[in-house]
């Protein structure tokens, strides 16, 4: 799948390496940009789009209805459904996939377990990789190098039966030293024989052949993990690992800015699919370090940055360092504040306290040259810190950026984002012809449907909808919510910025008096001036808010939070650089009113009854969830958001909301959390709708294919469990359940095949639906496109139906959630995720306000000295580990029980979380 330019780098032959991350991006080419073919890759390499190039479809679609007769006589229940069929309505279009056809011309595969010791004291995946690149390297292992691929860690795939016992040893050394030191760790390394892994039951669920279809599924899943070593073999060879199955190389680059890349690479992952074994490739790209010395890049943030602290931005780095004699890598576990000269710490060796700069000269007799100017770093872990001046750190090739990007390089990645035309998927590689796995080099051809766009309505007229989308221009909203009563407070910060002199700045007047007349003319029933105007006078913020974020989001965040949790019925923030820009105020004015109308209770529009029908049969309540995360950068034990939406009204316009916290980076909702959120949201449809709901859908948002069992064991349960709390005098109240799972975070992308069916980016055209081809076997799953792509490729909504009570058709559940991506209250288009999951998605991320100073802590925040009485808890007085009279705390006890105080600080910081007087309200738009 990649053939390197100018071969591989030295001893670098082995596993994947790197981590999972943030920072990246999925792109498509076609458009413009100079040929992307890995080196030498022929001329007929395939293109990504062929606009009007002649196609025609799989010849394997024509038994897409026999496997449908096959699965009707399948047993199963509301869990996990079988496909009832494929969908009708719409327009029949042809699309490519980014699905390569995939034949495997072996009938057998070979497992073995890869056993290491001594077990490596730290950095265990790492060294483990780099051993099994030793040995590969070994006479034992090299004339079998190309018939194996593997994990990187203990399991191996052979195309033939290997020698037992294959065992050998290795004396350690990095990549780049000539050799292993005198004092060289010596690791054994032993294969061992595990099991035979056949195609045949892959073959026959290909087919549908099944009679029990959980079985089918566990049978399979060991061939189709070693078939994605194989198939990864070669990249994880010559490129970076980041992420699952990603894997980038540093030939292709472009700057993002000072030391940032954007690196080219590829994600693959092997789908049986009907009748064929498929390899989903998609081109993706990420921001990486650029490798070298850590000074430079230390010097280079601060310029950019105006002199904030790099703390987030260089934490869990790996770099290397040689002041010890030999090549050492080691991951940055925090970036300090002081320099190599102020910087002190207890040295039994010299006798008392001594600084940094100071130790160096006296143990390694390194003199530090900026021992004033740039920050220590420590390499050490929590329970052991080690430290090192920063001009003694080398960042190693492949280390991803892990945080946000800023809008300067998020703006470079999309740009970059158009360099691809081609991708070089050609066979033969050696591994490849091994194994006897032959992929084609042409994408999958298959049939796609263009759904119809509903009808829009408003007070008075519908207007026009185009490709997902229509104005708002001369129409009012479908019931104008009231504000008779409101407030006006302008912040100023310390830097500048658009601005009024005073509350009674003439400006202030005209923007007031311009954006009411906005308001009212929408529809909304407005005073034509606000009961009081306020000003804050300029805002200063202390070191540590300037180093965290930027003033306004800050601001804005704050805001938000007292507005969300206090007294206060809503908050709405306008950012006064874009509400007083004339050249786009009038439409930023017009988004500002969708909001405002839909937290006060209005309707800003409806979809036609006929659009509708499917969700009017009976009372029928939608219901949003999603969790979101902690990031790698969060103090550790800060709690996850569990965030649940769900309609109250017949027109499934507005959506109230739950919120809870749980345990960190937990996405399965467990115990009763779930249960007690179902119960807030079913009495708020009844307090609203006179009744209870006798349909509930349900659109998960969130989870991978991998915990959708957990979903069902965890989760499914406390749906029932609410529904007997909500009818505790009978306990016979249970509405008909579906559970519907969103994903974004596929891989699949569609390309038209006919200038007719693209838009102007050569996207497919909102509405565009795939259940065919490139779907699962088995499981009733379809992708979405309802809305219009904007910039780059198009990526659809993968739905999976988990749990179905009610025996829902393709045809309902596929135009029916196409239309519902029509009722987000925000906009005047359709989006690409239903809007239940959608809200679900946003009010989780304003709950993170609630505990931001939790979530974007600092490595050199002292995360454990927090006092348990104290009554307003922040990040900066949380204390380290517990102390007993009888002793230490054992470390991991001491770790879990420094992440439990965390957590019980971030639950005082939450306090009561929403305002009563909010939770039946969509304050979180």
């Amino acid at each position: 799948m990649y053939q390197p330019r100018g071969g591989a780098r030295h001893n670098t032959s082995g596993g994947p390496r790197g981590r999972g991350g943030r920072a990246s991006t999925s792109v498509r080419g076609g458009h413009g940009g100079p040929p992307f073919a890995r080196g030498g890759a022929p001329p007929s390499a395939p293109l990504i789009y062929k606009g009007d190039h002649p196609v025609k479809i799989d010849a394997r679609i024509d038994a897409a209805d026999a496997l449908i007769t096959n699965l009707r006589v399948l047993k199963h229940g509301p869990e996990h459904p079988v496909r009832p069929g494929y969908g009708t309505l719409g327009r029949a279009v042809v699309v490519r996939a980014n699905f390569f056809p995939v034949n495997l011309e072996r009938d057998t595969y070979y497992e073995y377990i890869v056993e290491i010791s001594p077990e490596p004291k730290s950095q265990k995946s790492r060294i483990k990789r780099r051993v099994l690149t030793l040995f590969e390297l070994s006479a034992v292992a090299r004339p079998y190098v190309d018939k194996v691929a593997h994990d990187g860690a203990q399991r191996l795939i052979a195309a033939e039966r290997l020698p037992q016992p294959l065992r050998g040893n290795v004396e350690y050394y990095e990549d780049g030293d000539k050799g292993p030191s005198q004092n060289a760790d010596r690791y054994s390394v032993e294969v061992k024989f595990s099991k035979e892994l056949h195609t045949a039951p892959l073959k026959r669920f290909q087919e549908g052949d099944v009679a029990d279809i959980d079985k089918a599924k566990k049978e399979i899943d060991p061939l189709i993990s070693a078939l994605n070593l194989i198939m990864q073999r070669q990249a994880a060879q010559f490129g970076f690992r980041f992420g699952k199955n990603r894997y980038f190389f540093d030939e292709d680059r472009k700057e993002l800015g000072p030391r940032l890349l954007a690196l080219m690479g590829f994600y693959s992952s092997v789908r049986p699919v009907h009748k064929q074994l498929m390899v989903n490739v998609n081109v993706c790209m990420a921001a990486f370090h650029q490798p070298g010395k850590l000074s430079d890049a230390l010097h280079a943030f601060g310029e950019r940055s105006h002199g904030s602290l790099p703390q987030a931005f260089m934490t869990k780095v790996k770099v290397s360092t040689r002041y010890r004699g030999y090549k050492c890598i080691k991951t940055i576990s925090r970036v300090l504040s002081a320099s190599a000269n102020k910087q002190t710490f207890h040295c039994k060796e010299y006798g008392g306290q001594i600084t940094v700069e100071q130790f160096f000269h006296k143990k390694y007799g390194i003199q530090v040259q900026e021992a004033d100017t740039l920050p220590v770093i420590d390499i050490g872990n929590k329970d052991n810190s080690v430290y090192v001046p920063a001009e003694l750190c080398e960042i190693e090739p492949g280390e991803p950026h892990l945080g946000r990007l800023g809008p300067k390089e998020m703006a470079a990645m999309l740009r970059h984002a158009t360099w691809v035309v081609t991708l070089g998927l050609y066979s033969p590689t050696p591994v490849l012809d091994a194994f006897g796995v032959r992929m084609s080099g042409e994408m999958s051809i298959i049939p796609a449907r263009e759904l119809p766009a509903p009808k829009v309505t408003y007070a008075k007229g519908s207007p026009q909808v185009q490709n997902g989308s229509w104005n708002l221009r001369d129409v009012k909203f479908h019931r104008g919510a009231k504000a008779l009563n409101w407030k006006v407070l302008v912040v100023c910060n310390s830097k500048g910025g658009p601005t009024f002199k005073g509350t009674t700045d003439p400006g202030l007047e005209s923007f007031i008096k311009t954006f009411a007349d906005k308001c009212r003319g929408s529809g909304i029933d407005l005073a034509s001036r606000p009961s009081l105007i306020l000003e804050t006078g300029k805002l200063t913020r202390d070191d540590k808010d300037k180093r965290r974020t930027n003033a306004t989001a800050q601001i804005s965040r704050t805001i938000e939070r007292f507005g969300n949790t206090k007294n206060i019925d809503f908050i709405l923030c306008l950012l006064l650089e874009k509400a007083l820009n004339n050249k786009g105020q009038e439409q930023y004015l017009a988004n500002v009113a969708l909001k405002l109308n839909t937290k006060l209770g209005g309707i800003n529009h409806r979809l036609g009854r006929e659009a509708m029908g499917w969700l009017m049969e009976k009372p029928t309540i939608l219901v949003g969830i999603d969790v979101t995360h902690p990031s790698p950068k969060s103090a550790a034990g800060t709690p996850s958001i569990v965030g649940v939406v769900a309609s109250i009204d017949h027109d499934f316009v507005q959506f109230p909301a739950s919120l809870r916290l749980q345990k960190s980076k937990r996405e399965v909702i467990k115990g009763t959390i779930l249960r007690d959120m179902i119960v807030e949201r079913l009495e708020a449809y009844r307090r609203h709708s006179k009744v209870l709901p006798e349909r509930m859908i349900v659109f998960r948002d969130g989870v991978s294919e991998g915990q959708y069992d957990e979903v069902l064991k965890e989760e499914l349960p406390q749906f029932f469990a609410a529904f007997q709390t909500v009818d505790a005098k009978n306990s016979k109240y249970h509405p008909t359940l579906s559970i519907i799972i969103c994903g974004k975070r596929h891989h699949a992308r569609f390309f038209a095949t006919d200038s007719k069916h693209a838009d102007k980016n050569g996207n497919t055209l909102a509405g565009t639906v795939v259940d065919k081809g490139v779907t699962s076997v088995l499981d009733f799953d379809f992708y979405l496109q309802a809305h219009a792509g904007l910039q780059g490729s198009v990526k659809s909504t993968h739905y999976v139906m988990l749990y179905d009570e009610s025996a829902l058709g393709p045809d309902d559940v596929q135009q029916g959630v196409h239309t519902a991506s029509y009722l987000y209250a925000r906009a005047t288009k359709a989006v690409s995720l239903i809007p239940p999951a959608y809200y679900a998605d946003i009010l989780c991320e304003r709950a993170r306000y609630w505990i931001h100073e939790f979530l974007l802590a600092e490595p050199d925040d002292d995360w454990a000295s927090i006092a348990s009485t104290s009554p307003s808890p922040s990040p900066s007085t949380i204390t380290s580990a517990d102390k007993s009279p009888g002793g230490e705390t054992k470390k991991k006890s001491a770790r879990e029980a420094a992440e439990e105080r965390v957590y019980k600080a971030a639950e005082r910081a939450w306090g009561g979380g929403l305002h009563v007087n909010l939770r039946d309200s969509m304050f979180y738009l």
